[in-house]
């Protein structure tokens, strides 16, 4: 798209949700899946990894319709597989960080 702007990337928390199966709208790998994934963290693992992303909070999955999760949006011109695994990246760093600062063993 040579002189438009894309239009932004939508990055669900259910794309990085460990409890979700990939036919249940998981998009990353489950090793790089973690629990009870929030659009919160999701924001600021996004920003984590470098990109200009802005919350949504009152969106809600088109599968999900009854629940309000939130969504992400984030511009670049990367592919969306490439910025989903950089983001799952910056998510489980955030979360076992999380962990640790709990003082909870770290899960494998």
């Amino acid at each position: 798209m040579s002189g438009e702007e894309r239009r932004p990337l939508v990055l669900w928390p259910v794309y990085f949700e460990a409890g979700k199966s990939r036919s249940g709208g998981r998009r990353v790998p489950a090793h790089l899946a973690v629990k009870g994934v929030t659009a919160e963290a999701v924001l600021k693992a996004a920003k984590a990894a470098g990109y200009d992303a802005e919350l949504d909070p009152n969106a809600k999955h088109p599968a999900c319709w009854f629940e309000s999760s939130g969504r992400v949006l984030v511009r670049t011109g990367e592919k969306k597989t490439v910025v989903l695994r950089k983001v799952a990246l910056q998510l489980k760093r955030l979360y076992a960080e999380a962990e640790r600062k709990e003082g909870r063993p770290k899960r494998r």
